[in-house]
């Protein structure tokens, strides 16, 4: 009971911040320049960013830094693994966003790499010519069907969002995410809250060493780190709710990838 009225609490905070950010007359629909989006909360922002760089200091860059150092296959299986997972959140986002087409690709991909590909350590869907993979959320389909952006948030541990993004993302905790809901949500005796956790955590050393030398000199080259992450984060996000490849500044979606909420 505390979760649900927490969660409903953060929901109604993101959505009634969004609403503020488009109280100007226009709403910010899905194709504005992501330097449009406000900085409603800049001073908490700014040290939920200072909290998260202290974090990545002392846990994530040194794991990440042992994790880059593990055998290629290893990484691109465990890479491998956390994208079929994310299928669960991915193909009800495609059935959202009217992608039917790409839903049924993503649940054969699925199946295939499950079975097939063990647990989906390996992408078995790739080598027999399935369509690319790409990511949905609740947040790309809100932005999809018209919901603005909101104002600019930066979360403790999880990282940059948008209000509107972050409303999407309790979506996950009320049914909308399947591996949430056999490992926390419900007892299921095959699966725990650690399987969850673990998971996600797991995901976010990925990314910090897919990102570890991009991160490193956009830190050592900017003049304000927080802002060049900003810039950084809304453009990338912004490529990945319109499905284009255009590239971000210096970096591409392989550089700069999103971590799941």
């Amino acid at each position: 009971m505390i979760k649900k009225i927490a969660i409903f609490i953060i929901t109604t905070l993101t959505l009634v911040g969004n609403v503020n950010a488009a109280s100007d007359g226009e709403l910010l629909l899905k194709k504005n320049d992501p330097s449009e989006i406000k900085e409603c909360w800049e001073g908490f922002n700014r040290a939920s960013f200072a909290l998260n760089q202290g974090l990545d200091k002392i846990i994530f860059k040194p794991v990440a830094s042992v994790y880059r150092t593990l055998p290629s296959p290893v990484k691109t299986g465990v890479s491998n693994s956390l994208n079929n997972l994310s299928n669960v959140v991915t193909i009800p986002n495609n059935l959202l966003q009217g992608e039917f087409s790409k839903a049924g690709d993503n649940t054969i991909r699925f199946i295939i790499n499950t079975t097939f590909g063990i647990l989906g350590f390996i992408d078995v869907a790739n080598y027999i010519g399935l369509p690319k993979y790409e990511k949905e959320d609740y947040g790309q389909t809100l932005a999809v069907h018209g919901l603005g952006p909101g104002c600019y948030l930066v979360l403790p541990v999880l990282g940059p969002t948008t209000a509107r993004d972050a409303a999407g993302s309790t979506l996950n905790f009320l049914g909308g995410d399947a591996w949430y809901n056999v490992t926390v949500q419900n007892d299921t005796k095959h699966f725990s809250d650690f399987d969850y956790y673990s998971s996600k955590a797991t995901a976010g050393v990925d990314f910090r060493a897919k990102n570890y030398d991009s991160i490193n000199n956009v830190e050592k080259n900017s003049i304000d780190f927080y802002a060049s992450v900003k810039s950084l984060y809304l453009q990338d996000r912004q490529q990945k709710i319109l499905n284009t490849d255009k590239i971000v500044d210096t970096q591409n979606d392989s550089d700069w990838e999103e971590i799941e909420n």
